[in-house]
């Protein structure tokens, strides 16, 4: 039995491509999440890896999920799928040339169409992103290629992955959206503690009850957050000032914060860019350092008794000792025997000379090429982040840390995986060690850390280390990636039940990958979703120009108590470009007018966004890219 999409409804929908468990969750974080109309194409919906999953969804009644079985998707499942009239498509298989063949097909039945593609091979992505654009371009001439998005996006599983998971170790939260390089987490707390971190606005006031403790973990709140919801009284999305005036201090709200370093806070111990002059007695153990002392200790005992005895200057009797040292003076045949029995100990001393000057050359150099290419964790380093495994993931996480400027101490067994190259390159503290072996968690001084990253491409290994973790610092956050979900689901319900006061995050690359995904097929525009409940908070940028519920208005007077609200400020003319990628203005004066040429950042709900959106012009940039010309609104709509 094959399900397909018929007549108007195939309009502006979304196609995804797969049968593993990133087409699962990409399903449903479309379909549940950001509200669409989904349609997948796979080869069974009563067996393969995940096909039961996808009918469960399928069958949900809350959702708008459809399914195309076919066992290759051709042109024909294309079309029954309603390719012609979809908005986006994800391809996520794990086959890169089934995917490339894919997407050139769906490219040449709909070139307005928005591709999303799961590719390993990311330089390959790169050459295919600039080939599906040009032929976007070259295929819809007589349109104005700066009203439709048909953008190619070529997403690798670390790229996808690592983000969530730095969220993870630093902030213990998921609920983070990214904008201009800032890390934006969504935390509940009460109204008497809300302004700790000078927030940048309320996302929400939720309903009054016992408050939630900060200390709790993200599923224990989400649970406080249902109990909450399961009386008629919902949270209040947005709210404005006057609102929140005369409540309780304890009443619980959502506010939005920037992640970010304490201002005036010491920076954190970092290793040495080159080795630093008194530090060059790590080159050498303590063994030879004594050895070599000795030694000279004793050729400056001989210089002495030389000096003594021959009644020459110092210098001189210093020169001679050293030649005899080294075996290049004449021997002393016709002087006094004490000056030929000192010649012989000179000798000897050189003799010991060599096999101590080879010691000291074989160790120093590899003791200079440890030292100058992977530092050691420093004594005083504090507060940092554990990072086992630098292969593709852990590589691309160990950047994400860097650019956040948070402290960070690697773990690899494999002396040439892909991101020691990038330790070496930072320097970056690493341990070249299996992380199994005892020690070496202390070596990385666990102790004093402020979470664990198990990221190797083992899950026993991963759990092995987070267990031994646990022990030696109950309380230390831990974050696994673990490749089987259940498996995952499993082992983070035990040790949360077994250290109840820790925080434990077990996630499979699935689970990371789908909420990036879903940003892609989403467009550009569309930043993030933080779900409130069982409601959701869309972020997203929207231009000012020609928009009357924004342009000529100040800040405040933009703003719409329970459906947008302005965050940030682009003051750069628009470009083509994503809008991470521009300088925003997340302190905002509310009497600021906003005018044509400037671009905002605003948090809305989706119904909120659809009426937003809906009032943008015709001209230039649709409302939500990939919308074209399609009803927003309608889009866009929220069945609560």
């Amino acid at each position: 039995m094959a399900y397909s999409l018929s007549g108007n409804a195939r309009r502006g929908h979304m196609v995804v491509c797969g049968d593993n468990s990133l087409a699962q969750r990409l399903v449903k974080e479309l379909a549940s999440v950001y509200g669409q109309r989904v349609t997948v194409v796979l080869p069974s919906l009563r067996g393969g890896d995940h096909g039961p999953q996808i009918a469960g969804l399928v069958g949900n009644r809350r959702l708008r999920v459809n399914a195309v079985e076919a066992q290759v998707p051709d042109d024909e499942a294309l079309r029954r799928a309603g390719i012609e009239g979809a908005s986006a498509l994800a391809l996520t298989s794990g086959d890169d040339q089934l995917n490339i063949h894919i997407a050139l097909r769906a490219r040449r039945i709909n070139p307005e169409l928005r591709l999303v593609i799961r590719m390993f091979n990311r330089t390959l992505g790169g050459y295919l992103e600039s080939l599906l654009d040009r032929a976007a371009r070259v295929r819809t001439p007589h349109l104005d290629q700066s009203a439709i998005d048909a953008s190619t996006t070529v997403l690798s599983d670390s790229d996808t992955a690592a983000p969530s998971l730095v969220a993870a170790a630093v902030v213990g939260s998921d609920k983070i959206v990214y904008a201009d390089g800032l890390m934006l987490r969504a935390k509940e707390r009460t109204l008497a503690t809300a302004a700790r971190r000078n927030p940048l606005c309320t996302l929400a006031l939720l309903p009054g009850s016992d408050d939630a403790d900060e200390g709790d973990t993200e599923e224990e709140a989400d649970t406080q957050q249902r109990r909450r919801e399961g009386g008629r009284e919902g949270p209040v999305l947005l709210p404005d000032d006057a609102s929140l005036e005369g409540l309780p201090a304890q009443r619980g709200a959502i506010v939005l914060e920037a992640i970010t370093r304490t201002p005036g806070a010491p920076a954190p111990p970092r290793a040495p860019r080159l080795p630093r002059l008194f530090a060059f007695k790590e080159l050498f153990s303590r063994r030879l350092r004594y050895s070599l002392l000795a030694l000279t200790g004793v050729v400056i005992g001989l210089a002495a008794f030389n000096w003594i005895m021959s009644g020459d200057s110092p210098a001189h009797a210093g020169y001679v000792t050293l030649l005899d040292v080294f075996g290049i003076n004449d021997p002393k045949t016709d002087e006094p025997a004490d000056e030929q029995l000192l010649q012989l100990l000179a000798g000897f001393a050189g003799m010991l000379l060599l096999p101590l000057f080879l010691a000291i050359v074989l160790e120093s150099y590899g003791a200079f090429r440890k030292a100058a290419a992977l530092p050691d964790p420093p004594r005083g380093l504090s507060g940092h982040v554990v990072l086992l495994g630098l292969g593709k993931v852990g590589a691309r996480v160990l950047e994400e840390l860097l650019e956040h400027e948070i402290p960070v101490v690697c773990v690899e067994r494999d002396p040439e995986a892909r991101g020691v190259a990038l330790a070496r390159k930072k320097r970056v503290p690493t341990l070249i060690a299996d992380v199994t072996e005892s020690g070496v968690l202390q070596d990385a001084r666990l102790r004093r850390a402020r979470a664990l990253l198990a990221l190797t491409s083992s899950d026993g290994t991963n759990l092995e280390a987070s267990l031994y973790a646990r022990q030696l610092k109950p309380e230390v956050r831990v974050v696994m990636r673990l490749f089987d979900d259940e498996f995952a689901t499993t082992v983070y319900r035990t040790l949360r039940d077994t250290y109840p006061a820790a925080q434990t995050r077990s996630r499979s690359v699935s689970a990371l990958a789908a909420p990036a995904f879903a940003g892609a097929m989403m467009g550009r525009q569309v930043l993030g979703a933080i779900p409130v409940g069982r409601r959701v908070l869309v972020f997203a940028a929207v231009d000012v120009a020609g928009n009357p519920l924004l342009e000529g208005r100040t800040v405040a007077e933009a703003f719409r108590a329970g459906a947008w609200r302005v965050l940030a400020l682009d003051l750069a003319h628009h470009t083509a470009r994503p809008p991470a990628e521009q300088s925003l203005s997340w302190q905002l004066d509310p009497g600021h007018p906003l005018r044509a040429g400037e671009r905002v950042v605003v948090a809305a709900t989706r119904r909120g966004l659809g009426q937003l959106l809906a009032e943008s012009p015709e001209v230039g940039p649709p409302p939500m890219p990939g919308t074209g010309e399609h009803d927003v609104t309608r889009a866009l709509r929220w069945r609560e």
